[in-house]
């Protein structure tokens, strides 16, 4: 059963938290009764409606514009976040992209700037919020991996790589962070009812859920929710597929 208010008094940070999955991620978290710091990189419009929405309901949120990639950003946002709410105790790297190419047509640099989002944005973001993260009597970090990252795809070397290197990091951090309290997992969502441009990956097409249908991004932000609250103060280093049996680790 979900705790009422379980992170009342917390505070979050979810990086590309405007749209998708990140939106229902950051609504799930402030109806939890976190405050909320909502990322995003240009889709500021986005990023305030949810930040709109979550104080319609009597919650707090905080917009912040920053690359994830961008040392300097991500420590601008980490500052602005602490000085309006004064602590951080849960992290939620979702930050990604999701394209296709074939790799004979993929150049290093479109290569380096996705695996750069990916997993250099979650290493980056997760080091700049470690200073405030030990300061929490049982902080959260939770990388949003990807079904690609475990299954393969044809055309995605740069996302299934970005996406691969977020379970090692996982693991890495989950044994390092642990004497400090923090919790570290990875949430990897299957075929999920998203806004997408350029239709359903060939992946997903292939490979259908067996419950028969989509998954609602409420369903992966559902996951989130527990790992961040008490109820999930004993899973750490976890990589949790929530799919709805499109792959079967």
């Amino acid at each position: 059963m979900t705790q009422q208010r379980e992170l009342s008094g917390r505070v979050a940070l979810v990086t590309g938290g405007a749209r998708n999955i990140g939106r229902a991620i950051a609504l799930a978290l402030a109806e939890a009764g976190a405050a909320v710091v909502i990322n995003t990189r240009v889709s500021r419009a986005d990023a305030e409606a949810v930040a709109q929405e979550i104080e319609e309901r009597q919650g707090r949120a905080l917009v912040a514009l920053a690359d994830v990639t961008d040392e300097a950003a991500v420590k601008g946002m980490l500052d602005a976040a602490l000085a309006k709410f004064g602590r951080l105790d849960i992290l939620v790297n979702n930050a990604a992209v999701r394209r296709e190419r074939p790799i004979e047509t993929m150049d290093l640099q479109e290569f380096r700037s996705v695996v750069a989002l990916i997993l250099e944005g979650a290493f980056i973001t997760t080091r700049a919020a470690l200073t405030a993260l030990k300061q929490s009597d049982g902080a959260a970090i939770v990388n949003i991996g990807g079904m690609t990252g475990h299954s393969g795809a044809a055309e995605r070397a740069h996302v299934v790589a970005g996406k691969a290197g977020l379970v090692g990091l996982t693991k890495a951090l989950a044994h390092e962070l642990a004497p400090a309290r923090i919790t570290v997992n990875c949430v990897v969502p299957g075929l999920i009812d998203t806004v997408r441009t350029g239709g359903v990956p060939t992946v997903h097409r292939r490979n259908p859920p067996l419950v028969g249908r989509l998954g609602r991004p409420e369903e992966i932000a559902a996951m989130v929710r527990h790992l961040a609250g008490p109820s999930g103060r004993f899973i750490t280093g976890q990589t949790i597929h929530v799919n709805g049996g499109a792959y079967l680790p």
